[in-house]
């Protein structure tokens, strides 16, 4: 069980730290993605690409470090509870947007794909919440 906990702390720590540090290097393209959304007011959308990329680095590499492992993996969990539910609508409006996951580098669109990505990840969120006891 441990080795398992820790194969998945480091791969989901690992995407967070990635896809945080490429929305960081561009935050008017990131704010842009989740301006496509239209989910929350247009006057929010820089403040959330400046910080939201910020928290997943953080939440990614203390996941990593093993450093508040539950509450990282429960940060996490909720992020992804969020992204999915803004991939969802997205997907339910028929918006062909890209998803902006990871900054402008992938150019992933919104899609089935990328929910069956964010439901693993969040499987392997919620493992880490509620079995790493360390």
């Amino acid at each position: 069980m441990k080795w398992l906990n820790l194969i998945l702390r480091l791969a989901l720590g690992g995407v967070f730290i990635a896809a945080g540090a490429l929305k960081i290097i561009e935050p008017a393209a990131f704010a842009t993605s989740i301006g496509n959304y239209r989910l929350i007011p247009h006057e929010w959308n820089n403040l959330l690409a400046i910080t939201l990329p910020w928290i997943e680095v953080a939440a990614g590499l203390l996941l990593v470090a093993g450093i508040w492992k539950r509450a990282n993996a429960l940060l996490i969990t909720g992020m992804l509870v969020v992204f999915l539910f803004a991939i969802g609508q997205a997907v339910a409006r028929n918006l062909n947007i890209d998803c902006g996951c990871f900054g402008t580098v992938e150019g992933r669109k919104v899609g089935l794909f990328a929910i069956a990505q964010d439901v693993a990840m969040l499987a392997a969120a919620l493992w880490l919440t509620v079995r790493d006891r360390d």
